[in-house]
């Protein structure tokens, strides 16, 4: 496997794409209204959850499968986890941490992947549980010497990298906090599901698969975290500890998008969670600010499928906004967090989407963001879709958990 152990790297990881040519003037923002979501292609208005769930939410992933993240293949990958390490005493004694390797087999090749979950030892019966990527490895999350090399980093050779710094992500990450709020984290470094390259398709589970990977609406580095993400919960969902009904699924800046898409098709996740994800994830396309179709897709090919390249400096022609992928969450809980430094994510935009699903949560009586307008820094709305915009740049901040965790407990009735 090639893998670049430069501080480049680390950057690549750290940081959103960005570029010299971006618009942030609103006045050079196209005129336009986001579409309604319960619209259908052929016209007729939805009016009842039966028509939204039967047709116009089908027909939904269908546009969004096929011309922004690729079709999910219908074959299966045979999957086995195995436990590799417990630690009883994890987070000076708050946690019990399990590493488990999953392994992934198909048409002759496997691929392995390495989960860590930090479980409450204080609990009473079952917890609740986030689920997310980590970017930097499972070892970057926490200085704990014991936590093994993500499969991606351990390939290494030179242990000296800036990249296999233990705890160099733990910022994002405040486990302890997490923990005592009673509720289980459980990571996985998304590299080891696909190498985020543009050559890093025959690295990743995609080759696995049985059905032909071929056409513009094939799948790529989307698609690939997202299903990992649902791997993911099916582990959790057999685990003794583990409250099977109670998922939370976080992602940020890609893996924002990534949630967002997993999200869209795994009702399993009751609450979807998307912190500064951005261009492709829940800002609307079609304001073209910031971070646009045209250079998310010249600058990562890799992640959506090569339709969505279609509608480079030509959002206006996209058949659906982001508006419509958030949209697929409702019933379950939505919560959308942009960072006011983050220009290049659109933080407008991302709460544009936000309040445009208000038509969906309705047909279910549910409470979206009834305001048109933004509110205040560290003034979040919290209704069954959430929305609040912090101080500070692209990131994970104690903040933003606070904010889900205080999200979580209400939709968990904790």
């Amino acid at each position: 496997m090639r893998i670049l152990v430069t501080v480049a790297l680390l950057t690549l990881f750290c940081v959103p794409a960005m570029a010299q040519e971006a618009n942030y003037d609103e006045a050079k923002v196209p005129a336009f209204t986001p579409a309604d979501p319960l619209v259908c292609a052929d016209g007729k208005h939805v009016n009842t959850i039966k028509e939204w769930e039967r047709k116009r939410r089908p027909e939904l992933l269908g546009l969004l499968a096929e011309q922004e993240y690729g079709r999910t293949p219908k074959g299966r990958v045979k999957t086995s986890y195995e436990l590799v390490q417990e630690n009883p005493q994890a987070l000076g004694g708050l946690a019990t941490s399990q590493q488990v390797m999953l392994t992934f087999k198909g048409q002759g090749q496997e691929r392995k992947a390495l989960l860590i979950a930090f479980i409450p030892n204080q609990r009473k019966g079952r917890v609740p549980v986030f689920i997310g990527y980590n970017f930097m490895g499972n070892h970057s999350i926490t200085s704990d010497s014991t936590i093994l090399y993500s499969p991606y980093f351990e390939q290494i050779a030179d242990k000296e990298s800036p990249v296999l710094k233990r705890g160099i992500q733990s910022s994002r990450w405040p486990l302890e906090d997490i923990v005592r709020r009673g509720y289980a984290v459980v990571t996985m470094c998304y590299q080891d599901i696909f190498p985020d390259r543009a050559d890093g398709t025959s690295e990743s589970i995609i080759p696995l698969f049985p059905e032909n990977q071929d056409g513009d609406s094939r799948w790529q580095a989307l698609g690939a975290w997202a299903w990992g993400s649902s791997r993911i919960a099916d582990w959790v969902q057999r685990q003794p500890w583990a409250n099977a009904r109670q998922l939370a699924i976080i992602g940020h800046s890609r893996q924002g998008k990534a949630a967002l898409w997993a999200g869209a098709q795994d009702e399993r996740f009751q609450v979807v969670i998307s912190n500064n994800s951005g261009c492709g994830g829940a800002a609307l396309s079609k304001r073209a600010y910031g971070e646009t179709v045209g250079r998310i897709t010249r600058s990562f090919p890799h992640w959506f499928c090569p339709a969505f390249s279609r509608y480079a400096e030509n959002e206006q022609t996209l058949p659906f906004d982001q508006h419509e992928l958030l949209a697929l969450i409702a019933p379950r809980r939505l919560y959308v967090a942009s960072a006011e430094e983050d220009r290049w994510a659109d933080p407008r935009g991302e709460f544009l989407a936000a309040q445009a699903t208000a038509p969906v949560y309705a047909l279910y009586g549910l409470k979206g963001i009834e305001s048109i307008d933004m509110p205040p820094v560290h003034q979040p709305i919290q209704n069954q879709v959430a929305y609040h915009i912090r101080a500070g740049k692209h990131d994970v901040t104690d903040y933003d958990w606070q904010q889900y965790m205080d999200f979580c407990d209400k939709a968990f009735e904790k």
